[in-house]
Formats: structure tokens, sequence, C-alpha cells
């Protein structure tokens, strides 16, 4: 597969990103998401400095996007993000390439964290934030009761996934 273009992810992509957010979600392993959100919610929750979609073409094969884990001040410097490849494009290095673009974006403006959940059984999206130098940091057991789809009823653990920047927000002991 040819090396997909990235380009910041706008309102003319998203008929295209809710469907491969759409498939996640059918598959089960992807989110506690029961549907897509709109484009309104979608782009008030994300940032919109940090928002990528990966094409091959003219064709959406994959995106990722971030938001802030907290309003508080002492947190400004850590997001929570999703990355999600649709399946005929899923091991071609998709996800590498967005996840890749994310963490230099978000250093850039001062990012110290990135952080996910991921479902256990969702071996391929663990073993790609691994690659990418995300460290498993623990599992919340049981956090969420599926509410859809091929897992719905059952209650779900979740890998807690970061990736601290060598760069961004790095302050000598003591400092402010």
């Amino acid at each position: 597969m040819t090396a997909p273009r990235l380009v910041p992810l706008t309102a003319a992509h998203w008929p295209a990103v809710q469907r491969i957010y759409a498939e996640g979600i059918a598959g089960g392993h992807a989110t506690f998401e029961t549907e897509p959100p709109s484009w309104e919610a979608f782009d008030a929750s994300r940032l919109a400095d940090h928002r990528f979609v990966a094409l091959l073409g003219d064709t959406v094969v994959g995106w990722v996007a971030c938001s802030p884990t907290s309003a508080r001040a002492v947190y400004r410097g850590v997001v929570e993000h999703s990355v999600y490849v649709v399946g005929p494009a899923s091991g071609q290095g998709v996800g590498r390439r967005l996840l890749d673009r994310l963490v230099a974006s978000t250093e850039a403006a001062g990012t110290w964290t990135i952080q996910s959940g991921i479902f256990p059984e969702n071996a391929a999206s663990l073993a790609l934030h691994h690659a990418c130098g995300f460290r498993d940091i623990g599992v919340r057991s049981r956090v969420g009761l599926m509410r859809s789809g091929p897992c719905a009823g059952r209650w779900r653990d979740v890998v807690l996934v970061e990736r601290r920047s060598e760069v961004a927000g790095v302050q000598p002991v003591g400092g402010s």
C-alpha cells in the first residue's frame, strides 16, 4: 500500500470519519460508544489542532483526534486520544503514521502526556500503541457495561496506556 497523505480533519471529512467510527463501534472492541457523535459534538469535544485523517487518494482510511482530559490548569498538557483505521487498511502502517503525527503536533504544542483506554481484546491497537512508545499503566477492571453490539451486556476491562513526551512540558525538579 502507498503511504497515506495526512491532513487536518475537517467537516468535509466527517461522513467518512463517521463511517470508520461506526465500523469500530460495530466490531465491539473499539469503544463503549453505541453510535458516532454528530459532527457538532465531535468538533466541540476534540482539539482542532490535533485531529488528522489519512487519505489514500481522496479516500479517508483512518483518523486520529484528541480531547483535553480536564479543564483544570494542572492537566493542560494531558490529552486523551482515539485512533481508528478502516478494516482493509489495518496492519498497513496507517495507524502508526496517524499516531506519529498526533505525537508531533501535541508535543509542539507543549503536551506532555497522551493517554487512552483500550480493551484488552484489541490486541492490534495495544501493539500499535506499544510500537509508538506508549506503555501500559494499569487495568481498570469491569469499568463499563457494553450497551450494544456483539458484547452487549458484558462488563469490560480497559487497559490504560500513556505516552510521556521526552521534550514537551519537561521542567527541572522544583520548577514551576
